[in-house]
């Protein structure tokens, strides 16, 4: 590195020495010290420890370089905030590094990295961490501290086992241990309530860790390892799942409860040893991409397999009437039958005021769940994930009381006016049906102030909804709506969530800035050129001020 670079704060410009006059903006020299340098993809062997000389420095980037060790003066950068050291040689990190006390983000990967110091919990301001494509054994327990970090990298690594400390960690929503040797993952990690993606591909296991308290775990990738048994018990508690990888193992049967997973876009099982699978994976609603080439499937036709997933999609849902037991075929009701056997839960009738017959795949509701209420009033009504293609008449007996139904995951095309008399109603969950439009008599659910209607068939705004005051939360997102009345919303007062992702909105009208009381305005997803996608990216507030800005005067 040229000996100026390092004295750039201290040496003056050779403009100054000559007798030039400089307006103030020309001064920069006078104006500020160097705050990032970047010598990555060059050939240096070394860095000077005239890197002190450079205190204000906040991004430090050598990677791509031959280094093998670096200067222990880098831990007299306290404003250091990103240091990348990637791609160089590097055997060992120097205990000096410990000192930053603002170090964000430090990346270590590809190096010869045998061990990592023992205090790096030290650096308690680190978001990201890449030790990737090192040489490590173990990691140091210290790293339990770093309760800010965002990601941690340990993939081709020869890690044997994870500390379980690596629990406290709970800012991490991103740990990647792709290509170690690990057979278990330490039961403690199950309790990283931020955890988003995990990635344990390439390793030893041999079976699924269980991840009760991750609820919001969205992607796990656990191919290429030697999983045998998918447990219906691990699978449950994945609720926010959206990908599934387990390509390459030795996986025999998938468990029915796989179709708890209700957010699941792509389910990755080829090269297992499947022989069947339950045909209400068909049922699906966000299945985009199923891969399961490489099983020895009995049911399904290779040829059909090749076709891609929405046909395949489209068999197993064929096979669900032909496969399940029909509604004539209910085990007889006796006076030894226990009340978890029996259709109805009469216990939560009377004690939570809660009516539920869900996930039970029926085309219609049994008399016997309505004759079981009695004189008792029920607030709560939950008929979701069954067949039904029409809303059940004797709904309207529960007028008196009821303000919560769900009626989601069904395949209802239409509201009937049985609905419309529910007057005390304030949730209606109807989304993942085929409902194209809502009937105008709806308009006499004045208290109604939460509907979801996402996941259905509409291409226009149920104008219906326009003249329910009560209204603070629309979901109308996946559907195919063209338009909004700005004029309309904006007389909507209460409303402070309207979701109209995944439409077909062509275009937002600058009107819509008008409606102010909106909290959350969700547009993303519609082929609209403008607001563009960075306005989007800064929340509601800012979208609302840039359409107004666009309203014409």
């Amino acid at each position: 590195v040229p000996e100026h670079v390092w004295r750039i704060n201290l040496d003056t410009p050779e403009e100054a020495q000559q007798n030039l006059s400089f307006g103030a903006a020309d001064r920069w020299w006078e104006q500020t010290d160097l705050t990032k340098l970047i010598l990555a993809s060059n050939k240096l062997q070394s860095l000077s420890e005239d890197v002190q000389l450079l205190p204000a420095l906040t991004v430090l980037d050598v990677h791509d370089n031959q280094l093998t060790s670096l200067p222990s003066a880098l831990g007299q950068l306290e404003n250091l905030q990103k240091l990348d050291v990637s791609h160089n040689k590097l055997r060992n990190l120097p205990e000096e590094l410990l000192q930053l006390p603002h170090l964000r983000s430090l990346l270590v990967q590809h190096n010869e990295l045998s061990q990592l110091p023992e205090g790096l919990g030290q650096l308690l301001s680190l978001e990201e961490l890449d030790v990737s494509n090192n040489q490590l054994t173990a990691i140091p327990t210290s790293c339990a501290l770093l309760v800010n970090l965002v990601r941690l990298n340990l993939a081709w690594n020869q890690l044997k086992e994870l500390p379980a400390d690596l629990s406290a960690m709970k800012s991490l929503r991103q740990l990647d241990c792709t290509k170690n040797y690990l057979e278990t993952v330490p039961p403690k990690l199950a309790t990283m309530a931020s955890l988003e993606q995990l990635y344990l591909r390439k390793n030893k296991l041999r079976s699924l860790p269980e991840f009760p308290s991750c609820k919001l775990l969205k992607e796990l990738h656990a191919g290429e390892n030697q999983i045998e048994i998918l447990n219906a018990e691990n699978l449950k508690q994945l609720s926010s799942l959206c990908v599934l990888e387990l390509r390459d193992n030795k996986i025999k049967a998938v468990p029915e409860e796989i179709t708890l997973l209700q957010k699941l876009e792509r389910l990755d099982l080829a090269n297992n040893d499947i022989s069947r699978l339950p045909y209400t994976l068909g049922n699906l609603p966000q299945l985009k991409f199923l891969a399961l080439e490489g099983n020895p499937l009995r049911t399904i036709r290779r040829d059909l397999l090749q076709k891609g997933t929405q046909e395949l999609l489209k068999y197993l849902r064929s096979k669900i009437q032909d496969d399940g037991p029909g509604p004539s075929e209910d085990p007889p009701v006796t006076a030894m039958t226990l009340p978890s056997q029996s259709k109805v839960n009469i216990h939560a009738i009377t004690t939570l005021k809660l009516l539920e017959y869900s996930d039970k795949q029926a085309a219609e509701i049994p008399e016997a769940v309505f004759d079981a209420v009695g004189a008792n009033p029920v607030a709560t009504v939950n008929f979701s994930k069954n067949q039904l293609r029409e809303i059940p008449p004797r709904l309207v007996e529960l007028k008196d009381s009821v303000c919560d139904v769900s009626l989601a995951f069904n395949k209802i095309s239409s509201i009937s006016s049985e609905l419309c008399l529910l007057q005390k109603l304030t949730h209606l969950d109807l989304r993942n049906n085929v409902l194209t439009a809502l009937p105008e008599e709806m308009e006499a659910l004045k208290r109604l102030h939460t509907i979801n209607l996402a996941f259905n068939r509409f291409k226009v705004f149920p104008s219906v909804l326009y003249h329910l005051p009560a209204l603070e939360t629309i979901l109308l997102s996946n559907n195919q709506v063209g338009s909004i009345d700005p004029v309309q919303l904006k007389g909507m007062d209460k409303l402070g969530t309207l979701d109209l992702q995944n439409n077909d909105l062509l275009q937002v009208p600058p009107e819509l800035g008008n409606c102010e009381n909106l909290r959350s305005l969700l547009l993303e997803g519609n082929p609209f050129r403008t607001p563009r996608a960075a306005v989007l990216a800064k929340g509601t507030a800012a979208v609302l001020e840039y359409l107004r800005s666009r309203i014409p005067t």
